[in-house]
């Protein structure tokens, strides 16, 4: 713990009786009832003590790491030894990580897209800088000083970062790895941070906690603006080879290459459970699946393409209609900097498409020309009907996802709804 989380800590003991130990670095351990790390570890070294740890089965959990509560209420998700094991030895040749590897830990520790990194440098025996919050211009400078060599973020972060007004004046040669997950990105995002990094293997990560968290990789020989590995570049990539995928319909029938359903997983990954919630566990892993909630199809050579939430899932006049490929299509528009696109209620068709819109700062377009951008691209049954452009930045989840519950609150309430 650091100085940013001694009242939380403080707090969080007084509500679990059973903490009976807060260690903090040496510059902070003279709080009361807080130890010093450091000297600590030193003293057990010097005395020869070493923790003698029970061992424990391999289905046993030992850690509960909470959803990102995106969709609604955070879950704790149970994950066992052999959960993270599994995760372990799939991430480093899978990223083509090396011993001794410096890490940047940018997210918060209690999502496992950043906590899952530091197994990954424990067992590389690498290094890992972890900054209390994300902040662009700490993230850049920390990079340049401690010549890391791995980061992992979320699409968002990445736009922040390739906006960064003095983003080429930071060295990050010795940056080889960028991980990115958590959301989907936009191809108009992705050629940017392949343009903007082209000495960086860049790897797309679908996953998430239930799954300990790695499912599938989009492998950096993909990540090109041209030639025939380049059409994979819309996919999240293939499973793991710790994991299997199939995509089933709504009675998990499974469904042949290019038909869109639920993508289910299984694996050793797969969570032992939701904490205190049974009923939610089984509807999660009926039939010895784990069911993502995600909708997606396999293409013919096993490439995942997701199409976004089940639940956000528009359904307008008996058509379905996944955000994800509308706003693929609004995020190529040059005036757009940020977009988001959900499903409003409409008295006719029972939902209809409709567009959120952050603009470039300086730039300038209107409704009727973004309709129209989209309907030369996409199925005219897709596009939005209406827009409505913020001034304001999304709202946005602890781990820099955008609350799609938090935009469609004003247009749902009093409604059968669907915030989750």
């Amino acid at each position: 713990m650091d100085s940013h989380f001694i009242s939380q800590a403080q707090e969080i003991r007084k509500q679990c009786k059973w903490i009976t130990i807060v260690a903090a670095s040496d510059k902070i351990a003279a709080e009361p009832d807080i130890i010093s790390y450091e000297k600590t570890v030193q003293q057990l070294i010097n005395q020869g003590k070493y923790c003698e740890l029970v061992p424990s089965q391999d289905d046993e959990t030992v850690i509960i790491f909470y959803t990102g509560g995106t969709t609604g209420r955070s879950k704790g998700v149970m994950l066992s030894n052999i959960n993270f094991q599994s995760n372990t030895d799939c991430a480093a040749p899978l990223y083509r990580m090396q011993e001794g590897w410096t890490f940047i830990i940018v997210g918060p520790l209690f999502h496992l897209a950043a906590g899952a990194r530091i197994f990954s440098c424990s067992a590389l025996g690498g290094h890992a800088v972890i900054l209390p919050k994300f902040d662009v211009q700490a993230m850049l400078q920390t990079i340049e000083n401690y010549h890391v060599n791995s980061v992992t973020l979320v699409p968002t972060m990445i736009q922040m970062m390739l906006d960064c007004p003095n983003f080429e004046e930071y060295d990050l040669s010795s940056l080889k790895m960028m991980a990115y997950g958590a959301a989907p990105m936009s191809v108009a995002l992705l050629r940017r941070a392949i343009k903007a990094l082209p000495e960086t293997e860049i790897f797309q990560t679908f996953g998430m906690t239930e799954a300990s968290p790695i499912l599938t990789s989009l492998d950096s020989k993909y990540h090109i603006l041209e030639g025939p590995n380049s059409s994979k570049l819309g996919s999240v990539g293939k499973a793991a080879n710790h994991v299997e995928l199939i995509i089933t319909d709504e009675s998990d029938n499974e469904l042949p290459a290019g038909e869109t359903g639920q993508i289910l997983a299984r694996g050793k990954n797969i969570m032992t459970g939701y904490w205190r919630l049974p009923e939610t566990t089984a509807e999660a892993l009926k039939g010895g699946w784990y069911h993502t909630g995600d909708a997606g199809y396999l293409d013919e050579e096993g490439f995942l393409f997701l199409e976004g939430r089940v639940k956000d899932m528009i359904v307008s006049g008996g058509e379905n209609i996944y955000p994800i490929e509308v706003e693929n299509v609004l995020a190529g528009h040059f005036a757009i900097k940020e977009c988001a696109v959900i499903g409003i209620p409409h008295e006719t068709w029972g939902e209809a498409v409709h567009a959120i819109i952050v603009l470039e700062e300086g730039l300038q377009t209107d409704e009727p020309e973004l309709i129209k951008f989209c309907r030369g691209q996409i199925a005219h049954y897709k596009c939005p009907v209406s827009i409505t452009f913020r001034n304001e930045p999304m709202p946005l989840s602890p781990i820099n996802k955008i609350l799609k519950t938090e935009l469609r609150k004003p247009f749902w309430e009093g409604r059968d709804s669907k915030l989750v």
